[in-house]
């Protein structure tokens, strides 16, 4: 990976300054240089996925905020808009609204940026009717000659248009991506699960056996290292003649504290994701009872997944864009009023103060319980 882990590239143009010309500013040219070398701080999302905390943690995120709901309201009044458009709740028509935001929301934590590509617009408002997500890896950002605005975007190495089908729609993230932001940790990350692979095939230090007899041939010595290896695996207690001697070099597990490592790594990654480390099982000792069960979800929004989800709902809400979703009168958000409700008691104890300041009615009460029909 050279200095450039964010696939922008710099066109040999003149310096500008032409700020309506571009499409948007490089907001972490920075962070594209490699804090610890030129080589070797961005991770891979294969190197990503293959850590169990990484992998939770994306689990985690990504499922929570695409089972929440999107709603667009009226600006003026915040009133519910009872039909939006089918583009909101599921982008691409070829797969489930869920899938899509999830890999959004994957986009986002993982490389800072995520894209919807449009497939379709209308023809009287030129609002976008269908789109599909795009993976960041196939995107790069063409900027002027300075690295400062961006001029264009290419999918696949080919120039996107700026507005119509084929156009980006971008989601910006508030950061560089975790894949560059702590690509080191993940790569450690990652090297502790070969490790312990490494370590479940061979369960003993490294070991040489060593004949004290006559050279072997070579078809000897793999046959005696194959019966070795298939006899550990079946059994504890070995056996050897007198012509044959066991040496061991290196550690074992416990002596390298590999456990103590791979812990430690967890608990680093959760705190780069951004999630509390009980939630990915990288903190010993912690626990969630049904009792607080109602402030962790609500802290995982607030610490988590808010984030991302603001990401979301300001892209989808724009407005004066070639490519909009909704029109300049409403806004996209987030209905957190299941994903957040408490228990029945709670509910219940909450009706009554509204029911009795006369801001609810009793059908409203069965309708948010579906009680209704």
């Amino acid at each position: 990976m050279g200095l450039f882990s964010r696939n922008v590239v710099a066109t040999p143009i003149a310096p500008t300054s032409d700020i309506e010309a571009s499409l948007a500013p490089v907001n972490t040219i920075s962070s594209i240089y490699n804090f610890y070398g030129v080589t070797g701080i961005t991770a891979s999302r294969a190197e990503f996925m293959s850590v169990p905390t990484c992998a939770r943690a994306r689990n985690i995120i990504t499922s929570s905020v695409s089972s929440i709901p999107l709603k667009v309201r009226t600006k003026a009044d915040g009133a519910r808009v009872e039909t939006p458009p089918k583009v909101i709740n599921q982008p691409d028509p070829r797969v489930p609204g869920s899938a899509t935001y999830a890999w959004l929301c994957e986009d986002l934590l993982l490389h800072g940026y995520a894209y919807l590509r449009t497939l379709e617009i209308y023809a009287d408002t030129y609002r976008i009717r269908s789109a599909e997500r795009i993976d960041p890896t196939r995107v790069a950002m063409v900027t002027n000659a300075r690295g400062t605005e961006i001029d264009y975007y290419t999918v696949d190495g080919t120039p996107a248009p700026n507005e119509g089908v084929g156009a980006l729609s971008v989601f910006s993230g508030n950061d560089e991506g975790i894949l560059n932001r702590a690509g080191r940790t993940i790569k450690a990350g990652a090297e502790l699960e070969r490790a312990a692979v490494m370590y479940a095939r061979e369960p003993v230090p490294t070991m040489v056996l060593k004949s004290n007899g006559t050279a072997l041939p070579a078809d000897r010595i793999a046959k005696l290292l194959q019966s070795w290896g298939e006899a550990r695996r079946n059994r504890g207690t070995a056996f050897l003649n007198a012509d044959v001697e066991l040496q061991t070099l290196g550690f074992d597990p416990e002596k390298l504290q590999l456990n103590q490592a791979r812990s430690y790594v967890s608990t680093e990654l959760a705190r780069a994701a951004g999630i509390p480390a009980f939630y990915v099982d990288a903190e010993s000792g912690s626990s969630m009872t049904y009792s607080n069960a109602n402030l962790a979800r609500q802290s995982l929004v607030d610490f988590s997944l808010r984030p991302i989800m603001t990401a979301i709902e300001e892209r989808l809400s724009m407005t004066g864009m070639p490519n909009d979703f909704v029109p300049a009168s409403q806004e996209v958000k987030f209905d957190l009023d299941d994903y957040l409700r408490g228990s029945a008691k709670e509910r219940v104890d909450v009706y009554k103060v509204l029911f009795d300041m006369g801001a609810i009615t009793t059908d409203e009460i069965r309708m948010e319980e579906d009680m209704l029909g």
